[in-house]
């Protein structure tokens, strides 16, 4: 999506939105106020500064429709000349106010963790110290005057925009798609600018021009009291101040100043009211369609990693979060190229935290550590960084696509990044790749937003995303969460049929069997933070050895399941992350469980070919034996 295109959009809602009434009352209140602050000090300038010592403290005339005041001074073109200065100031301070706030509210989002907390903690003090006292400090610092009150008024209204900001930045920043620009090597200004800024435009923008409402008193206030603008200038505060001791002689002169400050304030109101509703993301629906591109086949790379073994290689991966309490408890896994491994088990299995530490995205405070961690030759101990070669399709695309952003140029940014691509080689390749996942009329899909996409369609759209480079290996963390069973089958024929063409190995995530059995070729059974058991997937239904692994399956129906069959159920709970007994894992919940189970863990190991399980007595196994090549495993070595 082009620049214009953008643009072309955002006068279209803008339009639409001054077509209203708000609109009509908000557009017709600034043409009235900027012609008064424009035109008022040229016009009547001289009326205002004109001396008239036969006319002192007159009241309403027809000759001074406001009266005049003790120097004989006509009060109605002072308040129209008043305008300009008055106005001048107060954006001013409102500029100063909003950049502030916007400096300090993204700062902890995107410096450390130390320097974010500092920043945090100040804020919350002043935010916390009344906001008066604190402006007239800060007006007492900054002294008496024009210059010192914009600074004093402006730095007030720094806090409260800070914490909205800091309240809104922080619900954006752990959205998949920040986590995901992050781990591409989005720079910080760039991840500001495209992914928190966009997002938390409406609220900042409508608070903004209400806080310049609130800033315009606060300065009038200022001028009241005699620190604001001093003579021979004035605004409508000191207007208000000279008048007030006539207030009961001639009330109109008084109270026109304060009734100037009231409905200019209303309008900074409502011109952020249109703003906030020109800037939401319910974009017009693009007109015409276009003929579907034909999908591009990917070049196929069927090498292994850059060292000559797997993409993917794990030793005694753990994930710690404070505590001690470990949810992925030292399994090890390898991905060879072009392979598509299923990883299966309850929820609280570990099975997502696996796949975003391989990713380098397990949020904090969790601890990842590994004896090894590879990835396509490259140790990501050493430096987590994956660039392109890594793909990730979230659980929910809604939140892995920035709703703020259209779809096309989410997936061209990649291509700028990664790739070196001008913006509008990245835009055509977008578009290609929206093609290429079966997205019909991708020139038209590219201009649109997320929240105008089918669920499967946005499920695609992500796997597009992942392909915008050329990646080695595909997570998908249960990908037909939520979809229907036909949009379940095109997702999972897509991956497939991605993985074929790209030569790319595939984690796929599931706690659906039959998800995995379509798709994968080897399975990985999780529970407990360990993996339990590792077989092809040809053998899943009827060759299972773990008893876990054979209630799973039996938990799930068939086509060819009798109806009124029971299935079975797993009786207990799982255990909590950090919750060791000593033994194995699953033996609180076992039928087969026998005393060795509860005190000694068995440790994963062959149990013939391409097979592992770990489990003291499996289904199939010798009465009472061991599965070939076990250890049993002490407290500490699964802790």
């Amino acid at each position: 999506m082009s620049q214009r295109n953008h643009d072309t959009a955002l006068r279209h809602r803008l339009g639409r939105t001054l077509r209203t009434p708000i609109g009509v009352t908000a557009l017709t209140a600034c043409l009235v106020v900027a012609l008064v602050a424009v035109f008022g000090p040229t016009l009547l300038g001289a009326q205002a500064a004109r001396v008239d010592t036969a006319a002192i403290n007159e009241g309403s005339s027809a000759a001074h429709l406001l009266g005049t005041d003790q120097l004989g001074r006509d009060i109605a073109a002072r308040v129209v000349v008043a305008t300009r200065l008055t106005l001048r100031l107060t954006l001013l301070a409102t500029a100063i106010g909003v950049g502030g706030g916007l400096l300090l509210g993204v700062a902890p989002a995107v410096l450390g963790r130390r320097a974010g907390r500092l920043i945090t903690a100040v804020v919350g003090v002043l935010v916390a110290f009344p906001g008066l006292l604190f402006l007239l400090f800060l007006a007492t610092i900054f002294g008496v005057g024009s210059t010192g009150a914009v600074f004093a008024v402006g730095l007030a209204m720094v806090p409260p925009m800070a914490r909205l900001v800091q309240n809104l930045t922080a619900s954006v920043a752990g959205a998949d798609y920040v986590s995901a620009a992050r781990i591409l090597g989005v720079g910080r200004f760039r991840l500001v600018v495209r992914h928190l800024l966009p997002n938390i435009a409406e609220p900042s923008v409508l608070f903004a021009a209400q806080a310049a409402g609130g800033i315009l008193v606060a300065f009038s206030g200022l001028s009241f009291l005699g620190l604001g603008v001093q003579p021979p200038d004035y605004d409508w505060g000191r207007l208000l101040n000279e008048q007030l001791n006539r207030v009961y002689v001639n009330p109109v002169a008084a109270l026109a100043p304060g009734a100037a400050v009231v409905l200019t304030g209303l309008m900074f109101g409502l011109v952020g009211e249109v703003l906030a509703q020109a800037g939401g993301r319910r974009a017009p629906q693009a007109r015409g369609t276009s003929a579907p591109r034909r999908p591009e086949k990917f070049v196929r790379d069927t090498t292994a990693g850059a060292d000559g073994g797997p993409v993917v290689r794990a030793h005694d991966l753990r994930v710690t979060f404070p505590g001690g309490r470990q949810a992925v408890r030292g399994i090890s896994l390898d991905i060879g190229a072009g392979e598509a491994v299923g990883l299966v088990g309850e929820s609280g299995s570990g099975k997502s935290l696996t796949a975003l530490a391989l990713a380098d995205l397990v949020p904090h405070p969790g601890q990842v550590s590994a004896r090894t961690l590879r990835f396509d030759g490259h140790d990501l101990r050493a430096d987590p960084r994956l660039g392109t070669a890594l793909a990730m399709v979230f659980q929910d695309p809604m939140a892995s696509l920035n709703p703020a952003l259209r779809v096309g140029r989410q997936l061209a940014e990649v291509a700028e990044v990664h790739l070196g691509h001008t913006r509008a080689q990245a835009a055509a390749r977008a578009v290609d790749r929206l093609g290429a996942v079966r997205i019909p009329s991708p020139e038209r899909r590219a201009r649109q937003r997320p929240h105008e996409y089918s669920g499967g369609m946005r499920q695609r759209a992500v796997i597009a995303m992942g392909l915008m480079g050329n990646p080695k290996l595909i997570i998908a963390d249960e990908p037909t969460t939520a979809l229907d069973v036909a949009v379940q089958k095109q997702v999972l024929d897509l991956l497939a049929e991605v993985r074929e063409d790209s030569g790319a190995a595939l984690l796929l995530i599931s706690h659906d069997l039959a998800v995995v059995a379509q798709v994968c070729e080897r399975v990985l059974v999780m529970y407990g933070g360990l993996i339990v058991e590792s077989l092809p997937v040809t053998e899943l239904l009827r060759g299972a050895a773990h008893p876990y692994t054979r209630a799973l399956i039996g938990a799930v129906p068939t086509m060819t399941t009798a109806p009124g069959t029971e299935l079975v159920t797993i009786p207990g709970r799982p255990p909590e992350p950090g919750e060791d007994s000593g033994g194995c894992s699953f033996a609180p919940r076992c039928e087969r469980a026998r005393e060795r189970c509860h005190t000694a863990a068995p440790a994963l190991a062959g149990f013939g070919a391409g097979r592992e399980v770990a489990c003291w007595y499996p289904v199939g196994g010798a009465a009472g034996g061991d599965p070939v090549g076990t250890a049993p495993r002490t407290t500490e070595a699964t802790s």
